[in-house]
C-alpha cells in the first residue's frame, strides 16, 4: 500500500498490440480532480508506463483506455495510508517513550495512532463527568493527573495489545463507578458491558486524589 508522497510508475501491459495501439491514462484523486500523467511506450506499444505522484490518503481510481489494436478499458482502484502521525500533530495524555516504560517494551509502530485513540476514548467517556486544572488547550496541568491519565491510556494500548482494538465497537461507557460516581452512558436492552476499558484504566483514575479531580454527577445518553 503506498503513503502519502510516494511517486510511483504506473504500468500497463497490452496484447495484443501493434503500431495502432495507445494507451492513455485518467486519474481521479479522492477529492474528485482528474489529472492525465504522460503515458509512454519505449517497446511499440506493448508497455506503457506513467508516472504518478500520490499526494492526498484515501481511494484513487486509475483508468487506463487502449484504443487501436488491444482495445480496452483497464479500472484500478488504490489505497493510499496517511504519513504516519508524530506526537506533536496528535491529542494525547501520553508520549511513545512513557508507553514504552509503561510496557516495559518496544511500543508497537501504531503507537501514536493508538494513544491518540486512547486519549479520546478517555475524554467521550470518563473524563466528561469529571473536574480538574486544565491549561488552555484543555489539557491537565496538575502532575499528579498528567501521571494518572498516562497511565490511563498506556493501560488501554496495552489492553488492546492483548485483545485487539476491534473491542471498542461494542458501545458506550456503562456501569464503571469511581469513588462514589457511577458512570452510565447510553440506553437499551442490548447494552454491553464495558469490557473493552482496560481494568488498569478505571485503577489509574481511582488513584487521583478527590482535591485534583473531582467527579460530578452525570447521567443520561451518549
Amino acid at each position: 500500500m503506498p503513503d502519502v508522497g510516494d511517486v510511483v510508475t504506473c504500468r500497463l501491459v497490452v496484447a495484443p498490440y501493434d503500431g495502432s495501439t495507445v494507451a492513455t491514462l485518467a486519474v481521479t484523486a479522492p477529492d474528485g480532480t482528474v489529472t492525465a500523467p504522460v503515458a509512454t511506450t519505449s517497446d511499440g506499444g506493448q508497455t506503457w508506463t506513467a508516472p504518478l505522484a500520490y499526494t492526498a490518503a484515501g481511494i484513487w481510481l486509475l483508468r487506463w483506455t487502449v484504443t487501436g489494436t488491444g482495445a480496452s478499458v483497464e479500472p484500478l482502484t488504490v489505497a493510499v495510508a496517511p504519513a504516519p502521525a508524530s506526537m506533536a500533530e496528535v491529542r494525547s495524555y501520553a508520549t511513545t517513550t512513557q508507553l514504552a516504560t509503561y510496557l516495559h517494551a518496544a511500543p508497537p509502530l501504531d503507537a501514536v495512532k493508538l494513544l491518540e485513540r486512547a486519549t479520546d476514548l478517555l475524554d467521550a467517556d470518563f473524563l466528561r463527568a469529571a473536574v480538574y486544572d486544565v491549561d488552555d488547550e484543555g489539557m491537565p496541568t496538575d502532575p499528579v493527573v498528567q501521571a494518572a491519565f498516562a497511565e490511563a491510556v498506556c493501560a488501554q494500548v496495552e489492553f488492546w495489545g492483548e485483545v485487539g482494538e476491534e473491542t471498542d465497537i461494542s458501545g458506550p461507557l456503562q456501569g464503571v463507578t469511581i469513588g462514589s460516581v457511577n458512570l452510565q452512558f447510553g440506553a437499551g436492552d442490548n447494552r454491553s458491558s464495558p469490557d473493552y476499558y482496560a481494568p488498569k484504566l478505571a485503577r489509574a483514575l481511582k488513584s487521583i486524589p478527590s482535591d485534583k479531580l473531582r467527579w460530578i454527577a452525570f447521567a443520561g445518553g451518549c
